[in-house]
């Protein structure tokens, strides 16, 4: 199997990357986690107008009429930019809730572990929330509810109004996938943040990236990232349940791991709230709790060995 990109893949990537710069920069990151933590509508609905929801609707639905392989690609970039909000729930609910595919509606999800992001944003809620309290959420770009007693219902869609929608099924695992590509993100985030600081932070006369333990550091989160990638792109094409655990098994390790990495590269500067990596550690811890965590997953891949 070749799993090399395809130039409409790799011109798919940039694209994407290019728009979330544009849009979702720097600037609007600290602005984001500096300000109240409100959802932009505004980057949701241009999100929805470049396809980023409506990715894998046919195109005779106004979809871009893409596949599962893709959507990883895009979400691992949602990841490498920290966009806020359900991304992964809103594309999940594309064609089956009125403008889902569009960003005009904002979709969220209750998570098998009973916790809520972004109810209060949403227009629509997968899942009873009924009873949702807000919890303090280590990540600000993230707020989070708990819901007391949940326990991984399949998911029905409830608007805010009352009014309810059919959601097809089949998607837990897609969700699954689609936030392991988002730790990919990170990782990579991560890694690249690493090595251009050693390649411009000098002490004692010398750039840092010339030490062996900041090289071995270097190497290390390279490979974790590529792993899990690797992983997660495998995923995409069989979309077996059981690789997609293990993908998200590997892309959690990466994004925590390299997300503490970057920060022991960076030195006490890391741990500023000036810089970005602390965003990108507690995004990654969040995601790791949120869908399927490390222990269910583990279960999983153990009970089909």
């Amino acid at each position: 199997m070749d799993f090399r990109l395809d130039q409409d893949q790799r011109d798919l990537v940039r694209g994407v990357r290019e728009l979330l710069a544009g849009r979702f920069g720097r600037a609007a990151l600290r602005a984001a986690a500096d300000g109240d933590g409100g959802l932009d509508r505004g980057l949701w609905r241009e999100l929805g107008e470049a396809g980023f929801f409506a990715l894998r609707l046919p195109e005779e639905q106004g979809g871009v009429g893409l596949g599962l392989p893709e959507a990883v690609l895009v979400f691992e970039e949602a990841g490498r930019a920290l966009v806020p909000g359900p991304l992964v729930a809103t594309h999940g609910a594309a064609g089956s809730v009125r403008g889902a595919a569009e960003g005009t509606v904002v979709v969220t999800e209750v998570s098998g572990e009973g916790l809520v992001p972004w109810l209060d944003a949403a227009d629509v809620v997968l899942g009873d929330a009924a009873g949702a309290v807000p919890v303090r959420s280590v990540d600000p770009l993230t707020p989070l509810h708990r819901v007391p007693g949940t326990g991984g219902r399949a998911p029905e869609a409830v608007a805010k109004g009352g009014a309810s929608e059919a959601i097809a099924g089949g998607w837990a695992s897609e969700a699954v996938l689609l936030t392991a590509a988002e730790q990919v993100g990170t990782a990579a985030w991560c890694t690249d943040a690493a090595v251009a600081h050693a390649g411009r932070r000098e002490q004692f006369g010398r750039l840092i990236g010339g030490f062996q333990a900041v090289k071995h550091l270097c190497a290390g989160m390279l490979v974790r990232t590529e792993l899990a990638r690797a992983a997660v792109h495998g995923a995409a094409v069989t979309a077996d349940p059981v690789e997609i655990a293990g993908a998200k098994l590997l892309a959690d390790e990466a994004a925590v791991a390299n997300a503490r990495d970057c920060l022991q590269v960076h030195g006490g500067m890391g741990f500023t709230w000036e810089a970005d990596v602390h965003l990108h550690l507690k995004r990654a811890w969040v995601r790791a709790a949120l869908v399927l965590p490390a222990e269910r997953a583990a279960e999983r891949v153990a009970a089909a060995l």
